[in-house]
């Protein structure tokens, strides 16, 4: 043991292998303070929803286990944050704190005050890039300009992307002489108010061994028939990956080196993934760029735009019961199991927006407290991007027929069966698809005339 101890403060991180801020402390070869703080006041008008608080609570426990198997243990405490961190440095003694990057409007704002303030006593503090390929500000068309369509965005980025070796998760950790006080886990308060965690605890495993064990279930079963099978909700087809991206169980460097190593295998199935971990690239990226996206629309017209929220409507859209079965399947596989299939996602927010007129934001902000990994970036250029009014979005008429969807992708019903049994008896929708149609064509006429 050498020198005043090192913190390294976790948050969307939570792992111990291919970590640049856990990775830098370690090579100060002096001890190592882990700390988790819960601070949900600060994530602006975005604090991690009820399905986030569950996995987030696993998800630290499980890290909590880790470190302790290396000679270490997590911190916890509550914030606000600089005030957290300047109370554990005068405890420890540290002079230095390392972090990885988050890209949340709200999370960028704050860790500006919290890399002043730590700066302004002395300390070492470092940011590093843990949770993207590249760094959203890097990336600009020949004007200089951020792109707004993926396509050139992604070709521009594709140059870029020689991501070093990932490093191993440390064998053993320095400790300190005496460990600061931590709270116990079930203070921070994270288990949900309504309890409808069974169904999230027989599909999900949070933490770094959980990650690893489902990118190689991956690689091994279902990368080959990437493809295809991505787009059927009935068969297991696509990596299930998102949660544990999105709290950094595992990096995108660790995903994208491990896909590369099976592109002698089966390239086009690798090429088909890897382009949709470049679109959460580009979530990041337009997020970055416009802050104020989850909330309004990046197509300054749709502000115009007609909405006609219908409480009761919005209630059966989200209970999944509308009476198009694969819209329904969508929305309970949701609430019991906090996921959806991508493709339904698509057809379930196109239904709500399109057919029920109601505003994506509405949409955005159900699925932020439901998802086990909702994100702002891509719950943000998902819904945008359904609405047609973000960038690279698809046009507002393009709209789904959730009818002729379930026949195209889930043609054999196995999926529909599943979450709507009664969807064998002809459920009555609560509106008609082709007058909704209409509906959703005269408001998008009305802001075309404004």
């Amino acid at each position: 043991m050498s020198g005043a101890p090192s913190v390294v403060w976790f948050r969307q991180d939570l792992r111990l292998s291919d970590n640049p801020a856990l990775a830098a402390a370690v090579e100060r070869r002096s001890p190592v303070i882990p700390v988790f703080i819960w601070a949900p006041e600060e994530e602006g008008d975005w604090p991690p929803g009820a399905a986030s608080r569950w996995w987030l609570g696993r998800s630290i426990a499980k890290l909590g286990t880790e470190l302790e198997k290396r000679g270490s243990r997590l911190v916890v405490r509550r914030g606000p944050t600089a005030e957290a961190l300047g109370r554990l440095v005068a405890e420890s003694g540290a002079s230095a704190v390392f972090w990885n990057r988050r890209y949340e409007p709200a999370a960028v704002a704050r860790d500006s005050r919290v890399t002043s303030k730590l700066r302004a006593r002395g300390l070492l503090a470092e940011s590093f890039n843990g949770s993207l390929l590249s760094e959203p500000g890097t990336i600009r068309n020949r004007n200089g300009q951020p792109f707004q369509v993926f396509t050139a965005f992604w070709r521009a980025c594709l140059p870029k992307l020689a991501a070093p070796v990932s490093k191993d998760a440390p064998k053993r950790l320095l400790s300190p002489e005496t460990w600061p006080h931590s709270l116990d886990l079930p203070e921070l308060g994270l288990e949900p108010a309504v309890d409808r965690t069974s169904g999230f605890r027989e599909v999900w495993q949070p933490g770094e061994s959980g990650a690893a064990h489902q990118l190689k279930r991956f690689l091994a079963e279902t990368l080959a028939g990437y493809p295809v099978n991505r787009e059927r909700p009935g068969v297991a087809g696509t990596s299930r990956l998102s949660p544990h991206l999105h709290f950094g169980e595992i990096s995108p460097g660790q995903v994208w080196r491990a896909v590369l190593d099976s592109m002698n295998d089966n390239a086009a199935a690798c090429q088909a993934y890897l382009r949709q971990i470049g679109w959460r690239e580009f979530a990041y990226y337009l997020l970055h760029h416009h802050p104020e996206s989850p909330k309004e629309a990046l197509r300054r017209e749709f502000a115009a735009f007609p909405w006609r929220m219908d409480p009761k409507r919005f209630i059966a859209w989200k209970r999944g019961r509308t009476g198009y079965p694969l819209v329904d399947a969508g929305m309970r596989e949701l609430w019991q199991t906090g996921w959806m299939h991508n493709r339904v996602r698509m057809v379930a927010a196109s239904f709500l927006v399109k057919h029920l007129l109601t505003g994506w934001q509405d949409g955005a902000a159900w699925f932020w407290d439901t998802l086990v990994d909702a994100d702002l970036a891509n719950n943000t250029l998902g819904w945008q991007w359904v609405a047609g009014c973000g960038a690279d979005a698809a046009p507002y008429f393009r709209i789904f027929n959730p009818s002729v969807q379930a026949e195209k992708f889930d043609s054999q019903g196995e999926y529909r069966r599943l979450w709507v049994p009664e969807s064998q008896r002809s459920p009555i929708p609560i509106v008609d698809h082709s007058q909704a149609r209409d509906r959703a064509l005269e408001a998008l006429a009305s802001i075309r005339k404004k």
